[in-house]
């Protein structure tokens, strides 16, 4: 490690240590605040319950995932039932799938634009999870244009403080000259009101977002390969929507740091909560492979001071307003063990509350089992299991011992049908000191024994 990197990190050691909670200050939240492969991040809010949208990943899925919250930390997979890689589909699509959603509330209507084969199409529905409908039909708000060498992807909305709203989308080809456009939305958030106008800043690639803040537009984008460690958050200024937009002199403001094993951020959106600005956006997980992509969603503090964007430390925990609501519930195991493993993805693993680290089970065995016994009884209320991959059939069965794993009673079996979901709500309801997770022997159809988390509530006797 060089004096430059060494002196990074006394840095960042010492802005974590000045962050550590004391009382009347923010509690922190961790990263990646999913636990799974999620990119491109959008958010809405109502009544309290935020709903995140994501690409899942590798190279999305053939449906949208969304993400329900009131407290950023305990989060439900849901599927949605639009945009599909079937419903939005049109002669002159690719093989690319569902990508890169955002969605808008506008007078009580909320409205999605996604990417589906390089095309962007525009979905409404009266609430967040739908049921979502194509806006247009059978046809995409932006057709694919080769012709113009960029594909028609990343688009975000913008609604403006007196009522309008705008559509940036673009990005570039063959993984250089990204191009960026901006075009007037009509009253029905799914026409133009005028032609798309170009207003490319420089150094852009993709994932555009517009902030206005203080009568400033800020558009931020990211620029350079989404699968390796080239990709990075940047940001340009202008006094309208449509520009011009001068690239700012502290961009880029949030980038690779290889000495916090961050690779390759990008992609955000921007949330509010407790009257301050949070950037979501997506890294890589780890361990890292340079030109994959699996991807997953982490948050830092964004601060705008007069016409700059302050710099963002991409740390491993932020804080944030919202507190654990489950916090008094969880219970610590005292010892824990899996009948295998592999290297870099051990049984504490899943049992560390961090969403960047899972447990698998060595290739071969048969029956992985993983295990967590606790100092003294316990009464559990209910075991959450967070699969690597919601929306994968696990086949598994939950049992409980009350004498330290010489004997099990089984709580639950889905070794027949399998279960899908995160979390995976298992209901105990009963005294213990040791709870297992037993795996079917795989097939075809079963997804490999892999886990986020597993967490215990209930309480301690």
């Amino acid at each position: 490690m060089n004096t430059k990197s060494m002196l990074f990190v006394a840095a960042a050691c010492a802005l974590m240590a000045s962050c550590s909670p004391v009382e009347g200050e923010m509690p922190t939240l961790g990263n990646p605040v999913l636990p799974g492969y999620f990119a491109d991040p959008s958010v809405v809010q109502l009544n309290g319950t935020y709903y995140l949208y994501a690409t899942a990943d590798p190279w999305g899925t053939e449906f949208l995932s969304c993400w329900t919250t009131d407290d950023f930390h305990n989060w439900e997979w849901h599927k949605l039932n639009w945009p599909t890689k079937q419903a939005c589909t049109s002669s002159l699509s690719n093989e690319n799938m569902v990508w890169a959603p955002s969605v808008v509330e506008r007078n009580g209507q909320y409205f999605m634009y996604v990417s589906v084969g390089s095309e962007v199409w525009c979905g409404k529905a009266a609430s967040p999870l739908g049921p979502w409908e194509n806006a247009l039909g059978d046809k995409p708000l932006i057709p694919a244009d080769t012709t113009m060498y960029y594909h028609v992807i990343d688009a975000e909305a913008f609604i403006d403080d007196d009522g309008k709203a705008y559509l940036y989308w673009g990005s570039g080809w063959n993984w250089t000259n990204g191009h960026c456009y901006v075009a007037e939305l009509g009253d029905d958030m799914c026409s133009f009101t005028g032609e798309p106008r170009e207003v490319t800043p420089t150094h852009y690639f993709e994932g555009p977002f517009m902030l206005k803040r203080g009568g400033k537009y800020f558009l931020t984008y990211s620029e350079g390969k989404t699968i390796d460690s080239t990709y990075e958050v940047r940001y340009a200024v202008g006094d309208n929507p449509f520009g011009p937009f001068t690239e700012a002199a502290n961009s880029p403001i949030l980038n690779t740091h290889e000495d916090l094993k961050v690779y390759g951020p990008g992609h955000h959106t921007v949330v509010t909560c407790g009257g301050k600005d949070y950037i979501l956006y997506h890294k890589h997980r780890l361990p890292y492979v340079e030109g994959t992509a699996y991807r997953q969603t982490c948050i830092a503090p964004l601060e705008i001071v007069g016409d700059t964007i302050s710099t963002i430390m991409p740390l491993g925990e932020s804080s944030f307003p919202l507190a654990d609501r489950l916090a008094s519930a969880w219970i610590e195991p005292s010892s824990v063990e899996a009948s295998s493993e592999c290297a870099d993805f051990t049984a504490q693993c899943a049992f560390d509350k961090s969403n960047g680290t899972r447990w698998q089970a060595a290739e071969g065995d048969s029956t992985a089992t993983l295990t967590a016994k606790f100092a003294g009884k316990v009464v559990i209320d209910t075991v959450r299991i967070l699969p690597e991959y919601p929306w994968k059939q696990y086949y598994l069965k939950v049992a409980a011992s009350q004498d330290n794993g010489e004997s099990w009673t089984e709580v639950a079996d889905y070794t027949g049908q399998g279960i899908a979901g995160s979390p995976i709500l298992v209901p105990v309801g009963d005294e213990c000191d040791a709870v297992k997770v037993e795996f079917a022997p795989a097939d075809s159809t079963a997804a490999v024994p892999s886990l986020w988390e597993v967490k215990f509530q209930g309480k301690v006797r």
